[in-house]
């Protein structure tokens, strides 16, 4: 252990330190203090052993009240599951839940999950019903889609189509579809999995229709095309229309499918996504069945939706692995409240959309609100803290147009006393979380992501945070 590691480990206070602070400020009067005990232990212990923590930490009060929340989360006073503050300006993110829900979703999960509902219930044959029909109808109308059906996300979708359209045959796909995404799904494992043999066709950068054509055989039960969300290939790079390879798949007697990924059902070219691919596009080009996510650019909840043929999204309904891939009540709520908003045209009560669409101009005169609001709060020009606007990017995020930038205006702070990763560090601990990425030595908040109501507390913790 080094020398400076050790006075960093010095910082950290004793058992009996943290417990007279606590007992000092009345903190957690109705437990059991041998619990109390045992938790700061632990908590202490998780401090040992990350000795980084502390590094840029010279305040003893501050990590004593950084100790009171880890001791908090452990005596379960604290969900583990949190609301955050998304100032980093990926409206995607995947780490951070993806699509924020509409006000309508929020609602409708509040109105079937308080009481009972009529799930898998007829109420007009007054009988027992099936669940998968739920959404179908508002699916088939944005999708101009025969049938449809809901499974808990994208991946499922695929696994649940391949088992059921292609195991115990082949599938031809480009080699330049065979992608990784994240957490490690990949494509061919997947295939694998599902007991459907891969053909692989092509090159990495280009296929043609010709190479389809010649690697069909007696075995082939299906062609395959995958979007490849976070990957792209630009330059020297060519592949086969939908309709053209729909049309090759029908003349041989295969099934075509689609897996389009992020699930845009509505026209995002404006901000630039023009190669994401619409499952109302790919259906009416001629493609037999599609799964797309619900949380990414649809702006809904988790969940992998599968639209196509009839015959064959029945087939799908059949397969046994359904019931351990179907969504419950709460997931059925939030969607049709979603797609509802999307038939009523209502886009700018869908989150994820608005944000996607924030002008620069709406984002910099936002910026520029909100950065007088942090003046006014610090004081006017307070002596040590800088509140600056710089030009920027957001990101889609969830492996969507990876190479799309929004053009943005970030709040830059720079506070006397705190390094970047120090400023970040109490951010991200906040009593409400604040996550913010670092860019030219400094703290930077992207008002794209953070809701119009969470303003206020952003604020609020961003001044606490910076208070000695």
């Amino acid at each position: 252990m080094t020398e400076v590691s050790r006075t960093h480990l010095r910082r950290i206070p004793s058992v009996e330190r943290v417990l007279k602070f606590f007992h000092d400020k009345r903190a957690f009067p109705d437990i059991d203090r041998a619990a109390v005990r045992d938790a700061v232990r632990e908590a202490l212990a998780g401090l040992r052993e990350h000795g980084a923590r502390v590094e840029t930490e010279t305040d003893p009060d501050y990590l004593l009240a950084d100790i009171e929340r880890a001791v908090a989360e452990r005596l379960a006073e604290r969900p583990g599951l949190r609301a955050v503050i998304n100032a980093t300006g990926v409206v995607l993110h995947t780490n951070l839940g993806r699509a924020p829900l509409p006000a309508a979703a929020i609602a409708a999960i509040g109105e079937i999950g308080r009481g009972y509902s009529n799930l898998e219930y007829d109420l007009t044959a007054g009988k027992r019903g099936k669940r998968d029909v739920h959404c179908e109808s508002l699916l088939c109308d944005l999708l101009g889609a025969e049938a449809a059906v809901v499974v808990n996300n994208c991946a499922a979708a695929v696994f649940l189509i391949l088992d059921t359209l292609g195991n115990g045959g082949e599938a031809v796909i480009s080699r330049g579809e065979l992608v990784e995404i994240g957490g490690g799904f990949r494509i061919p494992d997947v295939m694998r999995k599902s007991g459907v043999g891969l053909r692989e066709v092509g090159t990495t950068n280009r296929t043609r229709l010709a190479d389809y054509e010649t690697a069909i055989g007696p075995e082939t039960k299906m062609i395959v095309r995958v979007h490849p969300s976070n990957f792209r290939l630009l330059g020297f790079a060519e592949r086969p229309a939908v309709a053209d390879l729909a049309a090759l798949a029908k003349a041989r007697g295969l099934v075509f499918f689609e897996d389009i990924g992020s699930g845009a059902i509505e026209d995002l070219s404006a901000q630039g996504l023009n190669d994401e691919p619409f499952a109302a596009r790919s259906l009416a080009d001629g493609a037999d069945i599609v799964a797309f996510s619900g949380d990414k650019l649809l702006g809904g909840p988790q969940a992998g939706i599968i639209a196509g043929r009839q015959e064959l999204v029945d087939r799908v309904r059949r397969n046994p692995l359904m019931r351990m891939l179907r969504v419950d009540k709460l997931v059925y709520a939030a969607l049709e409240a979603t797609l509802r908003l999307y038939r009523n045209r209502a886009f700018g009560e869908i989150p994820a959309l608005a944000m996607l669409r924030q002008s620069p101009t709406d984002a910099k005169a936002r910026a520029e609100r909100f950065a007088r609001k942090l003046r006014r709060a610090f004081g006017g020009e307070a002596v040590g803290v800088d509140v600056t606007l710089m030009r920027g990017d957001s990101l889609v995020g969830g492996g969507s147009a990876p190479h799309v930038k929004l053009p943005t205006t970030l709040v830059a702070l720079n506070v006397d006393g705190f390094s970047p990763e120090d400023l970040e560090t109490r951010l991200r601990r906040a009593e409400m979380p604040v996550i913010v990425r670092i860019e030219d030595g400094r703290v930077v908040l992207d008002l794209r992501t953070v809701l119009p109501e969470q303003e206020d507390r952003l604020a609020t913790e961003v001044l606490r945070s910076i208070s000695r």
